[in-house]
């Protein structure tokens, strides 16, 4: 029996766990294949804010960007690599540098998850019974936080459509001496050792559970490699080690947090109370203590942290989440598209 459990073992569910653990409650995180293993483990862990117009997607990354640095360098300053950040437009023009960082991916999500339970198993069963979440008729929680990414959702609602944006970076060895992060077609880590990091491409036709063919490594090395070039003259260079895999974006560019909306049982109770031009989300039906964060897109280790707070002080205190982020928006807009 446990408080939490959170089914995902991405940048999403760590922070969610490390967050619920030093609250005190009891947490177990299950990931079909490892830690890290999916879109978070290719992650470049750039810490960094939005370069972009104004607006309520670059609002919410410059809040959890000036949070989540205070974060790492307070609690995991082992895997923090503060550098200065140089921001190029893709013609050309330099921001002014700022003070960002990088951390170590894979590394860090291990960190978060240390005083949870981990189990590495596919949840496919899940039954709401007696006030208690049971999984796989094994495992119980009151609580359960789905945090897959853009694989796989044991809740299925046909409102919840996410992207699947793959990634790829690389790590490699060269004469180059770079001396800060530098950020335009793609981001190249300050130098360490005599080893950058490259990444990650952004590519939405290659699945890995929906393409015909496998994804083509060295091709993908080859754009990683062109693009850095248009930016900085890296000599000598040998890759390596690839670090692969499928980040979660949604089609508003928004995170996904908050409670998921039962459909069916909406539509049958209160259809009238949804269509309308601005639905009250109370009015929905919700499962019971089941909640998701999602969606971060290349944000990942950005809002992580600071969405991962929001959702522990929800669960814990009670305090209210923000309906802009909630996943009710999502089924609000689909019961509007049907017929």
């Amino acid at each position: 029996m446990y408080d939490v459990a959170i089914i995902g073992a991405g940048i999403n569910g760590s922070s969610v766990a490390y967050e619920l653990t030093e609250a005190g409650l009891s947490v177990v995180v299950f990931d079909k294949d490892g830690i890290a293993s999916g879109g978070s483990g290719a992650a470049g862990a750039f810490i960094s804010p939005k370069f972009s117009k104004s607006g309520e997607l670059k609002a919410l990354i410059d809040k959890a960007f000036i949070y989540s640095m205070k974060f790492y360098e307070e609690n995991f300053p082992h895997l923090l690599t503060k550098a200065p950040l140089q921001h190029i437009t893709h013609e050309g023009e330099k921001f002014p540098l700022i003070d960002a960082g990088i951390v170590s991916a894979s590394a860090m999500c291990h960190a978060l998850c240390s005083g949870a339970k981990y189990k590495q198993e596919e949840i496919s069963d899940l039954v709401y019974e007696d006030d208690y979440w049971v999984l796989n008729e094994t495992y119980s929680a009151k609580y359960i936080v789905i945090a897959t990414g853009a694989y796989k959702h044991v809740i299925r609602e046909p409102y919840i459509q996410l992207r699947g944006v793959w990634g790829h970076r690389i790590d490699v060895k060269t004469s180059t001496i770079n001396d800060k992060s530098l950020h335009q077609f793609v981001s190249i880590s300050p130098s360490k050792d005599g080893i950058v990091a490259i990444g990650a491409t952004h590519n939405l036709d290659y699945h890995p559970q929906t393409s015909n063919k496998p994804y083509d490594i060295e091709q993908g090395r080859a754009e990683l490699l062109e693009k850095a070039a248009r930016t900085i003259e890296l000599k000598d260079v040998e890759v390596l080690k690839d670090y692969m895999g499928l980040r979660s974006g949604s089609f508003d560019y928004m995170p996904l947090l908050g409670r998921l909306v039962l459909s069916q049982a909406t539509l049958e109770c209160c259809e009238r109370k949804v269509k309308v031009k601005k639905p009250d989300f109370e009015n929905f039906l919700y499962y019971p203590n089941l909640f998701m964060i999602n969606g971060n897109g290349g944000y990942g280790f950005v809002l992580a942290p600071y969405l991962a707070k929001k959702l522990c002080q929800h669960i814990v205190k009670g305090t209210q989440l923000d309906n802009a982020l909630s996943p009710a928006r999502f089924f609000a807009r689909w019961v509007k598209r049907r017929k």
